[in-house]
């Protein structure tokens, strides 16, 4: 592969050998790192594993312990098809993605892509937007966090008073996962490993228990209920909200300046993921809407699996699903936390943001002032608590990413510049990539207006930013 990208400029034009160069060594297993023409920049110290985790780990918070009740009380049973539209339209994204991902493997992901493909000003508007939109995701990682925290008091039977302790439990959550991280990627890498490698075994024996039971294998076959009681059209609705369950795999981009051989681990992270939690996610609906209606379910709103759990086995069911909540809401804030970071740190180098953004750590090696603008704004936003709009908030800013990845990939085989060399290349790409589009698009039409609304006017924003700060710095830059 080329060590030498191009660079976007002020008027949208690329120039060569601004960007970072990878400097790998010949021992997959020692630590490789990502440099620039001053100097290091970031150390590749993530491996296929701890990419498979973020991915995983960010997806399974929100569309397991947050989801199952929203989802079943606007689509009933077809919630489950409206998690496996997500997961198809996942896998249209992350195939382009990892093609551009293996050409491309720097921080930033999304924005570094679109920047190279198709110029400085989408570039500006998807990087601005997308770090929002990762604190809009993330804060509705804490706040289900808070939820679940909450009932894991109640549920031990400590008395708060009627004292409201969901917000304050995320935003206290918030500022350490933000510490973690400013501490060092390899130490929130570990985190992430750790506490995935747990969830999944909690997951897996309470879904293989529901779906013996939910097929009578307990002697409690479960009474049969519409399908799609509330039509088709809650349906695509449905899925509009639950794919910020799908956010994690394209997150893995965003950190593929931290991560080993990513020619090879890059893709497989990406795609292992999604059909990892596309599976759950199916699973799950199928074993909750099988032991309870889709009213009972709706009823109990973001702690809904838990009382499936208890239903199943009683109190420690309850409790096993309450503390594995904690840890899915956990891993999913602390890899999204870390992608934005990351994220800004990656349009802060292009000057689209100021460039103090880019200052790193020297003692642990982080971009401590990126993680700040990072875990800034998810705490003010996780003090507003809508769980809902900031879900489908984050979901419009990733799908205009998404859709925009496809386009670039459409842009770099046609142009097909010399240093656009993947490791990884995309089979069918006009058709899958395409689709991918389409379907990005296509999704954000079935938003309620008031995401479609916060959405379109944080693009606007970006826009204006790029038009009366960073073009002017950057053309400065230039001259």
């Amino acid at each position: 592969m080329s060590t030498s990208e191009p660079g976007p400029t002020a008027d949208g034009e690329n120039r060569a050998g601004e960007t970072p160069t990878t400097v790998a060594t010949p021992d997959a297993d020692e630590t490789e790192v990502t440099t620039t023409e001053s100097g290091t920049e970031l150390e590749r110290t993530i491996g296929l594993t701890g990419g498979i985790s973020i991915g995983v780990g960010t997806m399974i918070g929100a569309g397991i312990f947050v989801f199952p009740g929203l989802a079943a009380g606007r689509a009933g049973p077809a919630a489950a098809a409206s998690f496996g539209i997500g997961a198809i339209i996942a896998l249209l994204v992350a195939l382009p993605a990892s093609e551009l991902a293996t050409a491309m493997p720097r921080s930033g992901g999304g924005y570094y892509f679109i920047s190279r493909a198709l110029g400085a000003l989408p570039g500006a508007i998807v990087g601005i937007s997308i770090w929002l939109g990762l604190v809009f995701a993330t804060a509705f990682y804490l706040v289900g966090f808070g939820n679940y925290a909450a009932a894991v008091l109640a549920e031990a039977g400590v008395a708060v008073g009627g004292i409201p302790i969901v917000v304050p439990l995320g935003l206290l959550f918030g500022a350490f996962l933000t510490a973690l991280n400013l501490f060092g990627t390899e130490r929130a890498a570990a985190l992430q490993n750790y506490v995935v490698g747990l969830l999944l075994t909690i997951l897996v024996l309470f879904l293989g228990y529901g779906g013996l039971d939910a097929l009578g294998v307990f002697g409690r076959a479960s009474a049969p209920e519409t399908f799609a009681p509330f039509g088709p059209l809650p349906v695509f609705t449905t899925a509009a909200l639950v794919f910020t369950s799908y956010l994690g795999f394209a997150q893995i981009a965003t950190v593929a300046g931290d991560i080993k051989r990513p020619g090879r681990n890059l893709p497989l992270a990406m795609v292992a993921s999604v059909v990892i939690v596309g599976v759950l996610y199916v699973a799950t609906i199928f074993v909750a809407t099988s032991a309870f209606g889709s009213a009972a379910l709706a009823s109990f709103g973001e702690t809904a699996i838990v009382e499936v759990a208890r239903d199943f086995t009683g109190t420690a069911g309850a409790i096993a699903i309450l503390l594995a909540g904690l840890l899915a809401t956990v891993s999913s804030a602390n890899a999204s936390i870390l992608s934005t970071s990351r994220a800004v740190f990656a349009v802060s180098k292009d000057a689209i943001l100021p460039s103090v953004a880019a200052r790193m750590n020297l003692k642990y090696g982080t971009p401590h002032v990126a993680l700040s603008m990072a875990g800034g704004p998810v705490l003010v936003l996780v003090a507003l608590g809508q769980v809902e709009v900031l879900a489908e908030v984050a979901s419009f800013l990733h799908l205009v990413m998404y859709g925009l990845m496809c386009v670039a990939l459409i842009a770099m085989r046609r142009n097909e510049p010399e240093w656009y060399d993947p490791d990884f290349r995309v089979p069918a790409y006009r058709l899958v990539a395409g689709l991918g589009a389409f379907a990005s698009g296509g999704l954000i039409l079935f938003m309620q207006p008031a995401s479609q609304i916060i959405g379109i006017a944080i693009m606007l924003a970006s826009a204006g930013w790029y038009k009366y700060y960073a073009a002017d710095v950057q053309l400065k830059g230039v001259l």
